[in-house]
């Protein structure tokens, strides 16, 4: 799997698997599998949220550090984002 993400969000995931005392990849792994088990609670943000809490990861309220941008906006930056060379391909030229 190939995964494009912002510096800032490399960091914070790390520092949450630090946090936890869990590798990267376990803590990433964790995150996954619980977002995709099943469970019953009110909203959507409330299912994900107790997911997250029976696999064991402490979720805390987020506030953006800067202002979030627009639909149009994000998905703009989407698009941009994803017509970069993917890491597979760079890996596999060798750089």
């Amino acid at each position: 799997m190939t995964w494009r993400m912002s510096d800032e969000l490399l960091s914070q995931v790390k520092a949450a698997a630090a946090d936890s005392d869990r590798s990267l990849n376990e803590f990433v792994t964790l995150v996954l599998s619980a977002a995709t088990d099943p469970s019953t609670a009110g909203s959507e943000v409330d299912m994900v949220r107790e997911r997250l809490r029976r696999a064991g990861v402490t979720v805390v309220d987020y506030e953006p550090s800067h202002p979030v941008g627009t639909r149009a906006e994000v998905a703009a930056a989407g698009e941009r984002l994803a017509s970069g060379a993917s890491v597979a391909d760079l890996v596999s030229e060798g750089r």
